[in-house]
């Protein structure tokens, strides 16, 4: 069976990826700063036989190298996540994303390792195009709103990896995931469910940014790993890019609310204006809504959790950590 290095392991995604490969019979190796990631996430791993961890950052190459030099396949995570991060350092953000992403190919490509990298939906920007098709055009704002710098970043990835299949024949996939949510998922640096969840369950204020009035689609967690497993199997997916999400579309107040009447709690939902929650000239994306029909075209996949679903997880994993 196939070894599988996944950079950004320990966290939310990565270590219930690497759980559900380990689950198929593959050898998963793990390389994560714990910068959002956390041990809690694989603590449960650690004696597995097939399962090895290394606390460092992708950026050192010599440990990187050696890890590729290891594997058969690399998935890549790594990188920094949330609107808040994002915000806060976009320094951080820019290097994180562009400097690691550029090292995992170029170690990859001179072993000639399959590299799965794991995009986003912030790369379709402003556009207005609903749903968003893979081969869409990409609308971004101005390069002085540092909101746009992750989606840059993530866009650049993707051109670097794109590049390196055409110039250099790396096998390569890409993804672009739609707000995963689930068990294990921090509320940290704006993650929406469970800073709701989190705060529902406490009775404290649901604060909505904005006029709550934006959509997005939330992706439960085991959906996506077995899409990415599917995308990992298939030779068809190599050189191409893959949406992957659950099209059921909600606007921010209403998930506000949804939380409030699950948890039945007595929260308010309250609004914070744009400014207020991330500083001046903070712009955001209207709508959020994916076209999944290339990838259920080549591996069926179907999101199989709808979002009350999705929220009552995400309930019932935080009320066991209280």
């Amino acid at each position: 069976m196939p070894s599988t290095l996944i950079t950004g392991g320990a966290g939310f995604i990565g270590s219930h990826l690497a759980e559900a490969l380990l689950a198929r019979g593959d050898s998963v190796s793990v390389i994560d700063d714990l910068s959002t990631g956390a041990m809690a996430n694989i603590r449960h791993l650690k004696e597995h036989p097939r399962f090895s961890y290394v606390l460092d950052t992708i950026t050192n190459e010599a440990i990187l190298a050696e890890l590729i030099d290891e594997a058969d396949r690399v998935v890549h995570l790594a990188a920094a996540v949330g609107v808040q991060l994002i915000v806060q350092s976009p320094v951080r953000t820019i290097e994180t994303n562009v400097a690691g992403t550029e090292a995992v190919l170029r170690w990859a490509a001179k072993k000639g390792k399959l590299v799965l990298l794991a995009s986003t939906s912030e790369v379709y920007g402003k556009s207005t195009r609903i749903p968003f098709h893979e081969d869409d055009d990409l609308v971004l704002g101005s390069s002085q709103v540092g909101r746009w710098s992750y989606a840059c970043s993530k866009l650049l990835d993707e051109f670097l990896a794109i590049a390196y299949y055409r110039e250099r024949d790396l096998p390569v996939i890409v993804a672009r995931l739609f707000n995963t949510v689930g068990p294990r998922q921090t509320g940290r640096y704006g993650m929406v469910i469970p800073r709701f969840v989190r705060a529902a369950l406490r009775g404290a204020p649901l604060r909505v940014y904005g006029d709550g009035q934006q959509t997005r689609c939330f992706t439960y967690v085991g959906d996506t790993v077995a899409a990415l497993c599917g995308l990992l199997a298939e030779p068809q997916a190599i050189g191409q890019i893959y949406n992957i999400g659950n099209p059921q579309e909600v606007t921010i107040e209403a998930l506000a609310r949804r939380i409030v009447a699950l948890t039945g709690s007595a929260s308010d939902v309250i609004f914070i204006p744009y400014d207020h929650a991330y500083g001046p000239g903070f712009e955001d994306m209207r709508q959020r809504v994916p076209s999944i029909a290339k990838i259920r075209a080549l591996i069926n996949f179907q999101p199989t959790l709808d979002l009350d679903a999705i929220i009552r997880a995400v309930i019932e994993s935080e009320r066991e950590l209280v």
